[in-house]
């Protein structure tokens, strides 16, 4: 069982935020997935997972503050409607998360970032995310999968004169997907040193190290197709 009391004994906190104008699936935060609002599954999962001391919902919507409290999260503050638009950046909401968080005397260390537009992230991975922040005094621990798609054999972009190029160029193209340089993608889990993170404003710290995780657990809810692809997989059973 892996110890997740840092020597100081504290937990670190669980931060989700939820705003509730998503453009790609209108609110979508608290759609129906499965019986319940898709932001209950990732709030009871880091509940019961007894990792966390407290986990936090970062929100300027009222609807999504109140179910959010109604499956166990807690909402001590709302979220400026500044903060709440698609120009506002994770790591502005992160910091005005964690100041609010300080004024009000909760304590903590680290700071786990969940969004909850990937609901099927595993607890152990968490932990082992955690584990490895404090053991390797990285800065930061991104949960990651190795990604099929890569800039390097078959994603392109367009130059000024709006033909085709492959995105990232090496001396010599390879042959296979498999022999090009390794890329991952993002998969919704962001463990963080707070100070650190203070320190440098970006969630994109120095020092961060990747946490490779299945696949599967990764899958992000973007698109009304992806949310279907994702709510048959939980109604199957196929993902826990």
């Amino acid at each position: 069982e892996i110890n997740l009391m840092t020597s100081s004994n504290l937990k670190p906190i669980c931060f989700i935020a939820a705003r509730g104008g998503s453009k790609g699936i209108p609110r979508k935060n608290i759609r129906k997935f499965a019986g319940k609002p898709l932001i209950a599954y990732t709030i009871e999962k880091c509940i019961n997972s007894q990792i966390f001391s407290h986990v936090i919902v970062s929100t300027e919507d009222a609807e999504i503050a109140k179910i959010s409290k109604k499956y166990g999260a807690e909402v001590p503050f709302m979220r400026p409607k500044k903060l709440a638009t698609d120009q506002a950046g994770t790591s502005d909401v992160l910091i005005h998360g964690i100041k609010k968080l300080e004024n009000l005397d909760y304590k903590f260390n680290e700071i786990v970032l969940r969004d909850c537009t990937v609901p099927f992230i595993r607890d152990e991975d968490v932990s082992k995310s955690l584990s490895k922040l404090r053991k390797k005094k990285s800065g930061a621990v991104f949960g990651v999968y190795r990604q099929h798609h890569n800039p390097y054999f078959n994603m392109m972009e367009t130059n000024s004169q709006g033909y085709l190029q492959i995105s990232k160029k090496v001396r010599t193209r390879p042959v296979a997907r498999q022999t090009s340089p390794i890329v991952y993608q993002l998969s919704g889990l962001w463990v963080l040193d707070t100070k650190q993170f203070l320190k440098y404003e970006t969630i994109l710290v120095p020092k961060i190290l990747p946490f490779e995780i299945p696949v599967e657990t990764g899958f992000m809810i973007d698109t009304e197709l992806e949310f279907k692809i994702a709510e048959f997989l939980a109604c199957s059973n196929l993902i826990h």
